[in-house]
């Protein structure tokens, strides 16, 4: 009997033995739905879906009580049924990659696997030894073109000073939440009018 999911690849970079066990989850759940909507490839998009669905700390700063993370996950679920439609069938490139496939990192764009490089570099300037959802988060937010700082933007939320924001709450701590923004001080970078 032959599978009816599609395989994109197997685990994609480098640093995926490095996660923590929920951003662990966040990968593999973002590889499940890379398949079930169809995708060649786990765009930084579906990367931020799982991330913010797994990953309590991640949401916890993004949001800090603010409507953030539903009106993101709002604009997430749409992906099969609007705006990501223009999505369907292409790859992710944000322009500040190569749109080549990366040989290293097969079923992942260019953008997702250099996010998750991102986020390993992130978590190691922190003395981490895992990478978090926080780093994650930063690394997505760091790429203004991709596929996830689109979403941030239409949610309201600007990426750059989303990533300054967790940069500057960035501890040096040992352990996976080392630089989490303390409990009640969410980062909460300006809301933009996103008109389109």
């Amino acid at each position: 009997m032959q599978s009816r999911t599609r395989d994109i690849g197997p685990a994609g970079t480098a640093c995926e033995d490095r996660l923590s066990a929920e951003l662990a989850s966040v990968v593999a759940g973002a590889r499940r739905r890379a398949v079930r909507d169809g995708d060649r490839q786990i765009d930084t998009a579906h990367l931020l879906h799982t991330l913010l669905e797994a990953d309590a700390e991640a949401r916890l700063v993004l949001d800090g009580g603010t409507g953030r993370v539903v009106r993101l996950l709002g604009y997430l679920v749409q992906r099969t049924i609007g705006y990501g439609l223009r999505w369907s069938g292409t790859a992710e490139d944000s322009g500040a990659l190569s749109a080549l496939p990366d040989s290293r990192a097969p079923g992942w764009s260019p953008p997702a696997g250099a996010a998750l490089e991102g986020a390993y570099t992130r978590a190691r300037a922190r003395g981490a030894d895992r990478v978090a959802g926080v780093d994650l988060l930063a690394a997505l937010a760091r790429d203004p073109d991709c596929r996830a700082a689109e979403v941030l933007r239409r949610a309201g939320v600007d990426p750059g000073l989303l990533a300054a924001s967790l940069d500057a709450a960035h501890g040096r701590g040992s352990e996976p939440g080392g630089g989490r923004v303390s409990p009640g001080k969410a980062v909460t970078p300006p809301r933009e009018n996103c008109h389109e």
